[in-house]
């Protein structure tokens, strides 16, 4: 089939009217929008760009993480016919006010919260714009018509932008479609096919396999932006995914993760008897004997898809060797994306597969490979003009590579890379990175030259593993030596000082910065070697900590800095060891552990609690309502006959909400606050209780007698049924307490906080200090916060009565609030304390 454009692809979507679209997460929330939800935001932004005075061919700048709203402007950008200028969400000011200068954009599209830049163009932001009325069109866009400009350079000349028509898309979307057709009588069985990308839109791969490929039959694309190993397998088991869209770094994230998870079951020795085993067998037969690892990521999920840069070969057998097809691509964004692509079934290992269907190719004598065909861009967009690129229509690709006897490319590294020895010898990086990448007591390595006389030698710059010294390091390096030609020896190497290298948005480390530190390095050599503050050595921890220590701060503060810590250094840092360190040398300690792979080595385990998502079940919460309104609403009305003051506030409020108030005693608060919450509340809430009370109610001792174990189980039975309990830990597994609470508020329940973290044992019944907590669960689930004060209760607690004085009891309920985007946990936390105080 021969498009017109990419906006033929749109004439598609109300075939799959109610499919999921896109699937994004925003803090705790899952946000799902339609192919026909998708459709009509799209012809919304669309009629906003006119308003704006968008027309043919002007440029706007995208610039944001992956959203729904970001997927909504591209397409209402692409229907006004204009150009599209995407940005990543990373970027700096610096270079977007370049980008935008360079491009004359009349709009910038972006990120809520973020900052404008003023001065050049308008800013809207995605979250926030409203978007309505009608739209006129712009006629037909042909095939030659811009869709977009892609700047690629981060570095201090003026920016150039890779120009890309639609027709430049098509050619690669098209032999893909052609492709398919033989599949689709099979992909009714599974549809719709469920991927989660882990690319950023800004980057055309991203685009390639996050907006357009989907389109074709009605895929969901679910966006994790997390950078979080353990988050992304749970995004793939929550998603019932069938394919992870990554690029190579993150796969190997994965793979690290599925080890580490490996080895904190006890399945070593079950994995590398099967792992030995599995060589060589068909694909159904390793699926079956990894069965426990796919249990981990879904049955449904059966693909990685690869791209942006050459993935390792270790990692592409290690998920083979388990049972799943891994399909590897080769292009750059002057190519919109593909060049060549693996078949998922018949891929040849090692290769980036064969040449796709409508361009030519050619392998330069120095092995360079050479492109021509529609996909191949026209030029590059400098100075605020098109400059046309590849001479006589050949693009010259800078990266090396040779074709094997069935026609599969293979690719050799980047002709630029090649390092020139003083005696003349080419010695491509790639082989050595490969050579060291094979020895277990190196996590990653990078290759880089150091300039001498016109010349160069290589230096590698290594990530260890964790569990060795530098005695090990230097022992791998000796053993990867022993698989290199003599000119090709590592004979200078540095472990770099952080726990991973810098990286771009889509993973690749980034050169230049560790080159130029490498050279630092090799002039300073026989000094101390002391970092400067300017240096990568600097300590990153006590930005985040702002010089308080880490003793001071309260179990849930630390939320915030765990979470930074992890997407910082990519890595799942145990709960139980993270809430034992009081200072940053203890942290590094836990991040260099986490990062050796070795979580639990040391006997240590995360207590794992328990979520009870069959509470939230309907027929349990019709069984709860009735048990009730039959025993629990009867006593609470003769026992407490609390009166209620400010319901009126929750007239316009429908919910979900987060409810918080004082706390007082266990048994009477919640029963009196369901009592005083409107029906619509009532029905649907679940309620935080302390952890490590709930673990101790479903797991008591063992060495207490039966009766007394047995009455502990059913009094958590009874609450969980009664009042929808979930645990909300005070020292460790805190962050899934929030994923928990993030999944109810999805299913329409609200959520019964109290920030005060432990019942009120004051003398004089005053209220704690709110934790922190609250206002980083308030800011990531974006709900209207419900203030609710108990009067009364500490005086029956004090005198030990269980029955209440006609009036003395008194529910206020305060008006909902809800608070920015990019509001500080903690301001939110204090103003919430004074509000309740104040009711």
């Amino acid at each position: 089939m021969k498009r017109t454009n990419l906006i033929s692809l749109l004439d598609s979507f109300p075939r799959f009217h109610s499919d999921a679209a896109v699937v994004e997460t925003r803090g705790y929330r899952r946000r799902v929008l339609t192919y026909a939800e998708l459709r009509a935001a799209a012809e919304s932004w669309s009629a906003v760009l006119e308003g704006e005075g968008i027309g043919r061919g002007d440029r706007v700048v995208l610039w944001g993480a992956n959203s729904a709203d970001w997927v909504a402007a591209f397409w209402g950008v692409l229907l006004r016919k204009a150009v599209a200028v995407p940005m990543d969400a990373g970027a700096s000011r610096d270079f977007v006010q370049r980008t935008v200068a360079q491009s004359a954009a009349k709009l910038i599209l972006r990120d809520s919260g973020g900052e404008k830049i003023s001065g050049l163009a308008k800013t809207l932001f995605l979250a926030e714009t409203r978007r309505s009325g009608d739209r006129h069109s712009e006629g037909e866009a042909g095939r030659e018509a811009i869709a977009e400009i892609l700047f690629t350079s981060g570095t201090t000349a003026e920016p150039r932008g890779v120009v890309l028509s639609h027709g430049n898309f098509l050619a690669n979307l098209e032999p893909i479609e052609r492709a398919m057709q033989p599949y689709l009588k099979y992909e009714k069985w599974l549809h719709p096919l469920r991927f989660v990308s882990l690319v950023p839109l800004s980057h055309v791969f991203g685009q390639f396999m996050g907006l357009l490929v989907p389109a074709l039959f009605g895929a969901t694309v679910a966006f994790e932006n997390s950078a979080n190993p353990a988050d992304i397998l749970r995004s793939v088991k929550r998603e019932r995914a069938t394919v992870l869209i990554a690029v190579p770094r993150m796969l190997d994230l994965v793979r690290a993760q599925i080890e580490r998870e490996v080895e904190r079951r006890g399945w070593q020795e079950w994995f590398d008897r099967n792992y030995q085993a599995a060589s060589g067998q068909p694909f159904v037969r390793r699926a079956w004997r990894f069965r426990r690892i796919h249990r981990l990521l879904g049955f449904r999920f059966w693909a990685f898809i690869s791209g942006g840069a050459a993935l390792a070969t270790a990692t592409e057998l290690f998920f083979k060797r388990l049972g799943f097809a891994v399909v590897q691509g080769y292009g750059m964004t002057e190519t919109a994306s593909l060049i060549s692509l693996n078949h998922p079934f018949s891929a040849t290992e090692g290769s980036v597969g064969k040449i796709l269907p409508g361009r030519e190719f050619r392998l330069a004598e120095d092995g360079e490979i050479l492109v021509r065909g529609e996909n191949v861009s026209s030029g590059y967009w400098e100075n605020g003009a098109l400059r046309e690129g590849a001479e006589g229509g050949w693009l010259r690709t800078g990266d090396l590579g040779e074709l094997d006897a069935n026609g599969n490319l293979k690719f050799r590294g980047r002709k630029k890379n090649v390092i020139v020895t003083p005696a003349g010898l080419n010695i491509y990086p790639e082989d050595l990175e490969a050579a060291l990448k094979k020895q277990t007591a190196i996590r990653d390595a990078v290759v880089v030259p150091i300039h001498k006389g016109g010349n160069a030698e290589a230096c590698a710059v290594l990530l260890g593993n964790g569990k060795v010294g530098d005695d090990g390091v230097g022992s791998a390096v000796e053993a990867a030596n022993t698989a290199l030609a003599d000119y090709q020896q590592i004979r200078n190497w540095h472990m770099w000082p952080e726990p991973d290298f810098p990286r771009t948005p889509t993973g690749k480390p980034r050169l230049a910065l560790i080159a130029d530190w490498a050279a630092h390095n090799r002039l300073a050599e026989n000094e101390q070697n002391q970092p400067s503050a300017n240096s990568p050595q600097s300590d990153p921890i006590a930005k985040f900590l702002s010089g308080a220590p880490l003793g001071s701060l309260s179990s849930l503060d630390r939320v915030e800095l765990l979470s930074e810590l992890e997407q910082r250094y990519n890595v799942e840092i145990n709960e139980t060891d993270f809430s034992q360190v009081k200072s940053t040398q203890e942290l590094r300690r836990l991040i260099r552990k986490a990062n050796a792979q070795a979580a639990g080595s040391d006997g240590s385990r995360s207590v794992r609690y328990h979520y009870p998502r069959w509470a939230q079940r309907e027929p349990i919460r019709w069984l709860r309502l009735f048990v009730y309104y039959l025993l629990v609403w009867p006593a609470t009305q003769i026992l407490g006959h609390p009166r209620v003051v400010g319901r009126q506030h929750l007239q316009n409020v429908k919910g979900p909400a987060i409810v918080v108030s004082n706390h007082i005693t266990r048994r009477a608060d919640i029963g009196l606050i369901l009592a005083a919450l409107p029906a619509r509340f009532r029905h649907r809430l679940a309620t935080a209780m302390g952890g490590e009370t709930v673990l101790h109610m479903r797991n008591p001792p063992g060495e207490w007698f039966f009766a007394k174990r047995w009455a502990y189980q059913a009094g958590y039975g009874l609450i969980t049924l009664l009042f929808t309990v979930f645990p909300l830990p005070q020292f460790s597994g805190f962050r899934q307490s929030f994923r928990f609470a993030g999944e109810s508020a999805d299913r329409g329940y609200s959520l019964l906080i109290f920030p005060e973290g432990e019942v009120n044992n004051s003398e004089d019944g005053r209220m704690a200090a709110f934790q922190s907590g609250i206002g980083l669960l308030a800011e990531n689930l974006s709900l209207p916060v419900i203030p609710v004060r108990l009067d009364g209760v500490w005086q029956m607690k004090r005198e030990r009565r269980r029955l209440a004085h006609l009036g003395e009891i008194t529910v206020h309920i305060g008006e909902p609030m809800k608070f920015p985007p990019g509001t500080p946990p903690q301001e939110i936390a204090q103003r919430l304390e004074s509000i309740v105080k104040g009711l």
